[in-house]
């Protein structure tokens, strides 16, 4: 992927070191490793900090924490990882301001915020073994590094084009909040079976890879970003990541009803539709005969 020398966002804070620090616990537990690698696996599945769920599903909404417990960026790292956060969230910035305005509309630009171990959100404490995640209530992106090694070795999925997917998949849930789409989403799971609950999801989380698809287009046209190889990387991620993969690498049976993201096929696919339409229009996966 190129993208040395690309603008950098402001809006990239670095809260390693200000939070929970390294170390993995909740309610006065430690939690060993081989539990930290299967929460990671379910977080991700799932899409979201496991607290925002529970408060939505208890009608409690957010959960909101007082400003004594934010927790407060450090120094600014360096390291390339977060240096390629920067560039990436700022490609995003561009690509989506330029489609709102086209649309007649303003882009709210969201925040990323790089943490380890635990950090405050308004969606209740973000713990780095949820993986990557986006937070509604405060409109922010937080995300732990260390995830992009377990791409690595257990998802072997590799590649800095990899990494902006997760972001740019992450950013596009942003944009659907934004247009009304997760709230939507969200009254309409509260008189739903959890079978159907479960389809909305899906639908939902294949936009954001259609989104994400949509980004890669635009950014790649504007500045040509994409290296031979770059998408295939994407592909691998998404393939990697998709329910039936994430059942089978657990031990488990397939059970499509219980998929929450959809299948490897549906996230490659909607990813793909986006990267090679590079229209919102084509990402409409609520109206989707077939995903």
């Amino acid at each position: 992927m190129r993208w040395e020398g690309n603008r950098e966002s402001d809006n990239v804070e670095d809260h390693r070191g200000s939070g929970g620090g390294g170390g993995f616990g909740f309610g006065g537990r430690s939690i060993g490793i081989g539990t930290i690698v299967i929460a990671l696996i379910g977080g991700w599945a799932l899409g979201i900090n496991p607290l925002t769920i529970l408060g939505l599903l208890s009608g409690g909404g957010p959960v909101q924490v007082s400003e004594q417990e934010q927790s407060r960026p450090g120094p600014e790292g360096n390291d390339r990882e977060y240096k390629l956060m920067k560039v990436v969230l700022a490609d995003t910035e561009d690509v989506w301001t330029e489609l709102f305005r086209r649309n007649g509309g303003t882009y709210q630009m969201p925040k990323l915020k790089v943490f380890n171990g635990s950090i405050a959100t308004a969606c209740g404490q973000g713990v780095s073994a949820t993986g990557p995640f986006y937070c509604p209530g405060d409109q922010d992106i937080y995300i732990d590094l260390d995830f992009f090694r377990l791409m690595e070795s257990r998802f072997k999925a590799p590649g800095e084009f990899a990494q902006a997917y997760v972001v740019a998949h992450e950013v596009g849930h942003h944009v659907q909040n934004l247009m009304g789409l997760s709230t939507k989403v969200h009254n309409a799971k509260r008189n739903a079976s959890e079978r159907q609950a479960n389809a909305l999801s899906v639908r939902l989380e294949l936009q954001a890879d259609c989104f994400a698809g949509v980004w890669a287009h635009h950014a790649n046209r504007a500045r040509n970003i994409i290296e031979q190889g770059d998408v295939q990387a994407a592909l691998a991620a998404a393939t990697a990541i998709g329910d039936d993969a994430l059942q089978r690498q657990s031990g488990g049976d397939v059970v499509p009803d219980s998929f929450t993201h959809g299948s490897s096929a549906q996230r490659v696919r909607w990813f793909t539709r986006g990267i090679e339409s590079g229209e919102i229009a084509q990402c409409n996966t609520f109206e989707a005969r077939q995903l």
